[in-house]
């Protein structure tokens, strides 16, 4: 499936439904009376967030779409019918603009969600509505009232605890298809990953985080080189950032400098992604260059106060260290207002441990007696 994060749609809330003029008209009833019913409701457009999306793919063709429109008022007291409401699925973490002001609308970041975004008009009123005691036979009704229309442009940013940042092809990929079950495309040549994957981590029971891999970062891509406005805004919403640099064959590259390099963008696209609880890792760890490259990286690192941990994806050395790691990060980082998890029940819960229980029994045994 194509990963679709930003497209521009027209929401359109259905029309209400027109009022009706009529009258009672039976048999022995003279001068009946007005019987014209109000039309129905226009349906609303509502969005839902739904786990199970990962993409506005959904989405792509659909570019106006609107809510059913409202059934007109009938004689005989009969009222219209509502429109039928439309409701559109789409991933946790989307954010809704106005595309014409680009005012944010609604920021879709919690599972469940329902939020009308285009309601429909509400119908016109019958002619019944307008009897009084000098007029008890209107001829007047009202006309429904249009739905809401807008144009709106849909930009999904990503909802993930860790977020593994690096320049391209230093083993990103590779990292999240070894620590989940995610699959990216994985080979040896820059720019493999051209949308971001997601991958849950799990350490034990309860012990789960997910982990985003962003395509590869490269200079300049905070002023919009490349892809890298697109990718950048996948990391905004991770707590902790996994910086991954890696030995690379071009003279001109060294660890440190795409450290650098990549911190530079980072703070150019937004300065609080710079400040983020972050852990580096040296990649490819396999290879013999890498070995040499620690120790300078390792220094320039400790004068920023922050370790350097080493990794081979390939042979799983250090990944187990590094997912541990992150743990500790996340624990020490944890989500604003999130509840404290309840504990866990042990064998002292249990109403055999109990020392009251036998007693409790006995009681029970002389009431049947």
């Amino acid at each position: 499936m194509r990963f679709v994060d930003e497209l521009e749609i027209e929401v359109q809330g259905g029309d209400g439904g027109n009022g009706a003029v009529a009258f009672r008209r039976e048999k022995f009833v003279p001068l009946g009376g007005p019987s014209g019913g109000d039309g129905g409701k226009g349906g609303d457009v509502v969005f839902i967030t739904d786990s199970g999306l990962g993409t506005l793919n959904d989405l792509r063709f659909r570019r106006v779409i609107a809510g059913g429109r409202g059934e007109h008022g009938r004689g005989a007291d009969q009222f219209g019918a509502g429109g039928k409401e439309e409701e559109l699925r789409v991933p946790v973490g989307t954010q809704v603009y106005d595309a014409r002001t680009d005012e944010l609308l609604v920021d879709l970041d919690e599972l469940g969600v329902r939020h009308v975004i285009a309601r429909g008009g509400d119908g016109g009123r019958g002619n019944m509505r307008f009897a009084t005691p000098h007029d008890r036979a209107p001829r007047r009704a009202d006309e429904g009232r249009p739905g809401e229309r807008l144009t709106l442009r849909l930009e999904l940013k990503l909802l993930a605890d860790v977020g593994v940042v690096g320049f391209p092809n230093v083993g990103k990929s590779t990292f999240i298809s070894t620590v989940s079950r995610a699959q990216p495309k994985i080979a040896d040549y820059p720019f493999t990953t051209l949308t971001p994957n997601l991958g849950v981590a799990s350490l034990g029971p309860d012990r789960n985080f997910v982990i985003a891999d962003i395509p590869g970062i490269i200079e300049g891509a905070s002023e919009g080189a490349g892809l890298g406005l697109r990718f950048l805004k996948h990391v905004e919403r991770t707590r902790v950032l996994l910086h991954v640099v890696a030995p690379d064959p071009d003279p001109d590259r060294n660890l440190v400098s795409d450290f650098e390099k990549l911190m530079v963008e980072l703070e150019g696209f937004e300065p609080e992604l710079a400040k983020r609880p972050m852990i580096v890792v040296l990649g490819k760890y396999d290879l013999p260059d890498a070995a040499e490259e620690l120790p300078a990286l390792r220094k320039a690192m400790a004068e920023r106060g922050l370790d350097v941990l080493t990794m081979s994806s390939a042979t799983r050395q250090g990944v187990d260290d590094v997912l541990l790691a992150l743990e500790r990060l996340l624990l020490d980082n944890p989500v604003d207002g999130a509840p404290e998890p309840p504990p866990l029940p042990t064998a002292n819960d249990r109403p055999a441990d109990h020392p009251a229980a036998g007693h409790l029994g006995s009681a029970q045994d002389d009431d049947d007696e």
